[in-house]
């Protein structure tokens, strides 16, 4: 199956009641065009968006701390009972040690095996390294793309190409992002092997989400 996940990041434009209205728009289309999209929202708005759409909703990061004396720290059992059914790891806006990625994702799986994880990478190098945290989706996102109006699968397809074969050789689907902006952009993600895209600021800041998340999915 191919996923948009859509990161809300910390846009004003999708935190608090905003968050709420753009997952709402996220799960209609997702129904209406019969394809999987994941909504990544903040932790502090977790409860009020999983209470809201059916589907899965996704933390933005979790922490491996168990639940105690961990002050500040994304509980992962507080981000299950607040409706999380996945995360993102090692984004490039917060970036991780590899030790600490390994460590989450193994207590991830010891406490729920059907949670998702998804583990970014930003180079070919370091997705050759994250593959050993053995994540359910490595993604890879080119750090000079992200935000911009070029897509990582029209400026970069030969390192997509590379990143695809190394993660399928693990048994990993690789989800690309960075510049994704339109429909012919997941078209060709799709076409190289990609199983999803990791899209943010294309849909997040349009003027009209809910037409612009249709134009991307037109292809799938």
């Amino acid at each position: 199956m191919f996923t948009v996940f859509i990161n809300f990041k910390t846009y004003s434009e999708a935190t608090g009641e905003k968050a709420v209205s753009l997952a709402k728009v996220c799960a209609e289309v997702a129904k209406q065009e019969r394809v999987e999209i994941i909504p990544i929202v903040q932790a502090v708005d977790l409860f009020r968006v999983s209470q809201t759409i059916k589907g899965p909703v996704w933390a933005q990061h979790v922490d491996w701390q168990k639940p105690g004396q961990a002050t500040g720290w994304i509980n992962l059992e507080a981000a299950i009972k607040a409706g999380a059914s996945g995360t993102l790891l090692n984004h490039s806006e917060h970036r991780l040690p590899p030790g600490t990625i390994k460590q989450t994702v193994r207590r991830t799986k010891n406490l729920n095996n059907n949670f998702g994880v998804m583990v970014c990478a930003g180079t070919l190098g370091q997705l050759k390294k994250l593959i050993f945290t053995k994540p359910d989706y490595l993604a890879y996102e080119i750090k000079g793309l992200i935000g911009g109006p070029n897509s990582i699968t029209r400026s970069s397809p030969k390192s997509v190409r590379k990143a695809i074969v190394m993660a399928k050789e693990k048994h990993i689907p690789l989800v690309v992002g960075a510049g994704i902006n339109s429909g012919e952009d997941v078209f060709l993600a799709r076409k190289m092997g990609a199983r999803g895209v990791l899209v943010s600021s294309a849909i997040v800041l349009a003027d009209n989400p809910e037409e612009k998340l249709r134009e991307l999915v037109s292809s799938i």
